[in-house]
């Protein structure tokens, strides 16, 4: 089994439900995937195209024996199931849900980069993920584009 660290957003919709229903969907041990923990949820500015909703981001930690392409395959159904529609690069989403890291692998392929190329520039990566390794601050660099939401509901399976 291989620890991954996966980033979820939402602009669109029941932002908060349709990331609980995400991380749901995630965790299947019988298909191979386990969440582990889920960072709180944080409300945060657009990135890229600005002329859109906030987000509510998380960061979720789990333990798959998946490959990452067998993993970003399993994201991207997840997306489908709830309505992901791409027809503005950084646009609105009802789910958007990237691989950060997948233990300590580095690849580079033209469907998949781990780790993910610009998760070290992004406060709604940065914060939750720091989060879930013990930083509750948020660094003052993200203030303001970066806002606590509150905690994922609990139920089906997340902890």
């Amino acid at each position: 089994m291989t620890e991954a660290y996966l980033s979820l957003g939402s602009n669109i919709g029941d932002r908060l439900g349709n990331l609980s229903r995400a991380v749901s969907l995630l965790d299947r041990p019988e298909g191979g995937i386990h969440v582990l923990s889920v960072s709180p949820v944080y409300e945060t500015d657009p990135v890229g195209y600005k002329d859109q909703d906030d987000f509510l981001n998380i960061v979720v930690r789990i333990e798959t024996s998946l490959e990452p392409l067998a993993l970003l395959a399993v994201c991207q159904r997840i997306e489908e199931a709830l309505h992901r529609v791409r027809e503005i690069r950084w646009g609105p989403r009802t789910i958007d849900v990237d691989i950060l890291t997948y233990g300590d692998l580095t690849m580079n392929t033209q469907r998949l980069t781990i780790p993910h190329p610009r998760m070290q520039e992004r406060g709604f990566v940065q914060v939750p993920l720091r989060f879930l390794h013990g930083e509750k601050e948020i660094p003052e660099k993200w203030e303001g584009s970066v806002r606590y939401f509150g905690e994922l509901p609990a139920g089906d399976g997340v902890e």
